[in-house]
C-alpha cells in the first residue's frame, strides 16, 4: 500500500515539465538526460593546436544508407557542432546556433565565440524548463572550434541550459566509458595523430560495446570507417571540416591490430 502511494505520489510531480518533485527535480528534465543517455556516442576533444569532434552512427536496420547520415554538422566556418539524442531536437537546435553565428559576423564582422554560441543555445534549452505546453529537448550538443583570439574550445551544452568548457568530454550511450578512457589516457600535448587514434578507440569501444563474436568483431573494424564520423579545426587555418571517409578508413587501416585485441 505504501508503495502504491508512493508510485501514485511520483506519477503527480510526472505530468508536466514544471513541477518539482520534494527531491528538487523536474522529472521531465530527468527524462530527457535520459534520452541523451541512450543516443549514439559523441564526443570532443581539444589541445593547444586544434579540436576534434566524433561521433559512432549505428545501422538499424541493414537497408539504412550509413553514408547519409550526419552527427556532426558546421555550424558557421570556425566552429562545429556534435551531438546525441533526439535526432530532430538536435537539428532544430543546431539550425538555430547557425542563426546566431550569422547574426554575430554581420551585426559585429567577426566571428562568434565558441562559449556565445553554446550559451545561446542553452538558454533555448534552459527555457524549456520553465514553460507549460513544452517539453525539454532531449539531446546534448558538444561544439567544438576556434575562437576570434586562436584558442581551442569544446562547449558541451544538456537539456536542462546547463553548459560546461571541457578539455575532453563525450555524451551519449558509451559516455561512461569515453569519459573515464579520456581521464586515464588525455594529454593536452596530443599530436593530431594520436588524437585521431584516440577518438578512434573509444568509438570502436563503444560500437562493440556487448559484442562477443569475433566474427562480428572483425566485421566491425572492417568497416568502421563507416561507422565513425570525424571533424576538427586547427588554430593555423581555423576552418572547421569534417574528415573523408577514405583518410577515416587510413586511419582504421594502421590500427587494425591494435583495435582487434582490444577486445
Amino acid at each position: 500500500m505504501a508503495f502504491s502511494n508512493f508510485a501514485a505520489q511520483a506519477a503527480a510531480y510526472d505530468r508536466a515539465a514544471t513541477i518539482f518533485s520534494p527531491e528538487g527535480e523536474l522529472y521531465q528534465v530527468k527524462y530527457a538526460y535520459e534520452a541523451v543517455k541512450k543516443g549514439w556516442t559523441s564526443l570532443g576533444l581539444k589541445t593547444r593546436e586544434f579540436v576534434i569532434l566524433a561521433a559512432e552512427k549505428k545501422a538499424t536496420t541493414r537497408l539504412m544508407e550509413l553514408s547519409d547520415i550526419e552527427k556532426i554538422h558546421r555550424v558557421d566556418d570556425h566552429v562545429g557542432v556534435a551531438f546525441a539524442g533526439m535526432g530532430g531536437d538536435g537539428r532544430v537546435l543546431i539550425d538555430y546556433a547557425r542563426v546566431v553565428a550569422i547574426r554575430h559576423r554581420l551585426l559585429y564582422g567577426e566571428p562568434a565565440s565558441i562559449e556565445l554560441i553554446a550559451k545561446a543555445i542553452a538558454d533555448v534549452t534552459q527555457a524549456y524548463t520553465q514553460h507549460g505546453g513544452v517539453r525539454p529537448f532531449g539531446v546534448g550538443l558538444i561544439f567544438g572550434g576556434i575562437n576570434p583570439d586562436g584558442t581551442p574550445k569544446i562547449y558541451r551544452t544538456d537539456p536542462g541550459g546547463q553548459y560546461f568548457s571541457f578539455k575532453a568530454v563525450a555524451i551519449g550511450s558509451g559516455e561512461q566509458e569515453a569519459n573515464d578512457y579520456f581521464e586515464k589516457h588525455y594529454r593536452e600535448d596530443l599530436t593530431f595523430d594520436e588524437a585521431i587514434s584516440m577518438v578512434i578507440k573509444v568509438l570502436f569501444k563503444s560500437l562493440v560495446k556487448g559484442v562477443e563474436d569475433p566474427k562480428e568483431v572483425k566485421r566491425i573494424v572492417d568497416n568502421l570507417h563507416n561507422y565513425v564520423e570525424i571533424g576538427y579545426a586547427d588554430v593555423k587555418e581555423r576552418y572547421f571540416k569534417k574528415m573523408d571517409t577514405g583518410v577515416v578508413k587510413r586511419y582504421v587501416d594502421g590500427m587494425r591490430d591494435e583495435l582487434l585485441s582490444m577486445k
